[in-house]
C-alpha cells in the first residue's frame, strides 16, 4: 500500500482516501506519520484510525488536550479562548455561555423559517437542465441559516461565503487560511460591536450579552470573535458537505433512495447515516499531556495525536458492512459530530437543516441525475464536494 501524506491537502482532492485508512485500521491502527515537506515545523504526528481508539481519545481530555496545540495538524491560533481549542475549566465556562443561545427551543423555532427558505431555494432550480447542486442548494440553506442565527445582514452574506470558500480551498494545510481568517475576524469585530450596542433577535445577540448565574463574566471580544470564526465556517461548510454527500449517496444507491421515499419515517436514521457516510470534518488533533500508551504504541508527552472520524465511521469492528449506505442503520453510534466534551454545538441545527432540505427535495423532485464530474475540497480537514452537476425532474404531484 502506497503511503498517503495526510498533511498534504492535495491528498484529499479526489475525496477521502478510504483504501489507505482501511489498510491502516488493519495493519497500523495507531501509526506514526513521519514529517514531510507539508508537515508543519517538520514534526510528525500520530494517526488514530479505529473507532474504539478514536472514542477513547475523545473521552480522555486529561491525557489528550484540545488546548495545548489546538485541534488541527498546524498549531492553532485560538488556543485557550476558542471553544474547540480549550480544556476544562475554560471550556466549561465558554460552553455554558454559548449554550445560552443554542437551546433546543431556540433551534426548534427555526424550522418554519428554514422550510420557507428551502422552498425558495428550490424554486430557482431549473427542471431537466444541468446545474451545480453544491452552490445552488447544498451550500445555500446552511449559509442562510447560519447568517440568520448570527444576525448577519443579507447584503454581507455573499462577501462572507466568498471569504470562507477561499479560506477552505487555499490548500495550505490549515482548516482556514490565515490570510482569509483575518478578513473574517475584522468582519466579526464589527458585527459583535453592533450586537453589543444594538442587540437584535438573533442567537449572536443572546451570546454577546449572556452571563451565568454564578456571576461569571460575559464573553470577551476576543472570545466572541473566536466563536464567530469557529461557528460561521462550521455552519456554512460542514452541513453543506452532509447535504451534497448525502444526496450523492442516495443517487449512487437507488434502492436506498426508493426505500427512504417509501418510508419517510426513516428520515431520522437516514440523516445519521448521511453524517456517518460524509463525516465532513474528517479528523481532529489532540496533544498528549503526559507519556501514555494506545494499542501498545508509546505516545510521548507533547506529541500530536490526530483522530480520524471518517475512518472510525467506516471501521469494520464498529459498524456492520460499513461501506454500505443504509438509511435504516440502527444502531448508528457514529462520531460524525465528535464525542465527549467537544460534541458538536450545532448538531441539532445540522440535523434540522438536513431533514428540512431532503423533505423538500423529495416533495419537489421525482428523479435526480448526475450530469458531470464531481470535485472535492482542497483541504485535509473539511473534505466535501465543491461541485456536483445535477439534473432534476419534477415529482408527478407537482
Amino acid at each position: 500500500m502506497e503511503l498517503v501524506d495526510l498533511s498534504n491537502s492535495r491528498s484529499f482532492a479526489g475525496g477521502f482516501p478510504h483504501d489507505f485508512f482501511t489498510h491502516l485500521r488493519r495493519e497500523a491502527p495507531v501509526w506514526w506519520h513521519e514529517p514531510t515537506e507539508f508537515t508543519p515545523n517538520g514534526i510528525g504526528f500520530w494517526v488514530v484510525s479505529r473507532y474504539h481508539d478514536v472514542v477513547a481519545v475523545f473521552k480522555d481530555a486529561e491525557t489528550f488536550s484540545s488546548e495545548l496545540g489546538g485541534t488541527q495538524i498546524y498549531d492553532g491560533k485560538g488556543m485557550g479562548y476558542q471553544l474547540n481549542q480549550t480544556d476544562d475549566p475554560k471550556h466549561r465556562r465558554l460552553r455554558a455561555l454559548v449554550n445560552k443561545g443554542f437551546t433546543p427551543r431556540m433551534i426548534g423555532q427555526l424550522e418554519g423559517n428554514l422550510r420557507e427558505r428551502a422552498r425558495r431555494i428550490l424554486d430557482a432550480v431549473p427542471l431537466g437542465e444541468s446545474f451545480d447542486f453544491v452552490p445552488a442548494v447544498a451550500r445555500e440553506l446552511p449559509l442562510q441559516a447560519i447568517c440568520s442565527i448570527l444576525g448577519v445582514p443579507h447584503e454581507d452574506r455573499a462577501e462572507l461565503i466568498e471569504i470562507v470558500d477561499l479560506a477552505v480551498s487555499a490548500g495550505d494545510g490549515t482548516v482556514m487560511s490565515p490570510h482569509y481568517l483575518k478578513r473574517l475576524s475584522a468582519y466579526a469585530d464589527t458585527l459583535i460591536e453592533r450586537k453589543r450596542t444594538e442587540p437584535a433577535d438573533d442567537i449572536l445577540s443572546v451570546i454577546v450579552h449572556a452571563q451565568l448565574d454564578d456571576g461569571s463574566p460575559q464573553l470577551s471580544n476576543l472570545e466572541l470573535r473566536a466563536f464567530f470564526n469557529l461557528l460561521f465556517p462550521a455552519g456554512a461548510e460542514t452541513t453543506r458537505g452532509a447535504i451534497a454527500g448525502g444526496l450523492l449517496a442516495l443517487i449512487e444507491n437507488p434502492p436506498e433512495m426508493e426505500r427512504l421515499r417509501a418510508r419517510p419515517e426513516l428520515m431520522k436514521t437516514a440523516i445519521e447515516e448521511m453524517v456517518r457516510w460524509t463525516s465532513p470534518s474528517v479528523y481532529k488533533r489532540r496533544t498528549a499531556t503526559r507519556d501514555t500508551e494506545l494499542r501498545g504504541r508509546a505516545i510521548r508527552k507533547g506529541q500530536k495525536v490526530t483522530v480520524w472520524e471518517m475512518s472510525a465511521n467506516r471501521d469494520e469492528d464498529a459498524f456492520y458492512e460499513p461501506f454500505r449506505f443504509d438509511v435504516g442503520r440502527d444502531p448508528n453510534n457514529h462520531v460524525g459530530f465528535g464525542l465527549g466534551a467537544h460534541f458538536c454545538l450545532g448538531a441539532n441545527l445540522a440535523r434540522l437543516e438536513i431533514r428540512v432540505m431532503f423533505e423538500e427535495l423529495f416533495a419537489r423532485f421525482e428523479r435526480f441525475e448526475l450530469a458531470g464530474p464531481l470535485a472535492w475540497t482542497n483541504n485535509n480537514r473539511l473534505v466535501s464536494l465543491t461541485r456536483m452537476p445535477l439534473r432534476v425532474f419534477a415529482a408527478r404531484a407537482a
